[in-house]
């Protein structure tokens, strides 16, 4: 997998985690935590690492 990869994976996770830590922090009237959003999108982004990683890839069928 290359860098921008990786990159485009942290910056997705960053951007959706934190559009929806607004939206519920917003519709429980508690106020909006930058921090908490950051963390919960490290670990989302490094579970779908490791998701990725632990995924057996599919084996290429044989045409007869």
């Amino acid at each position: 997998m290359n860098p921008l990869a990786y990159f485009m994976t942290l910056f997705w996770t960053f951007l959706l985690t934190h559009m929806m830590a607004y939206v519920v922090s917003s519709m429980n009237g508690v106020p909006y935590e930058f921090m908490t959003a950051n963390i919960i999108a490290v670990v989302v982004t490094v579970l779908l690492f490791v998701i990725g990683t632990v995924i057996p890839k599919p084996e290429p069928a044989e045409h007869h």
